[in-house]
């Protein structure tokens, strides 16, 4: 039986695209976390995190305020 990954399986296919897509958002989202405690731990406010992230303080405190 083919899948879609047999189907696709070239390095600008879809399948491998998407792949590549959800590795760098994996990273992405491990850089952030830590750029958020070392902004925490500076001093900055979650407002001001917030802000250069483009997010409410809300979302930031709600994302990070149980773990930082």
């Amino acid at each position: 039986m083919k899948t879609a990954v047999d189907t696709h399986g070239g390095d600008d296919s879809p399948v491998a695209t998407l792949v590549r897509i959800a590795e760098a958002k994996r990273v992405l989202s491990q850089d952030e976390e830590v750029a958020v405690r070392r902004a925490r731990s500076a001093g900055l406010s979650w407002a001001e995190i917030g802000t250069l992230l483009g997010v409410s303080k809300q979302a930031m405190h709600q994302r990070y305020g149980r773990r930082t």
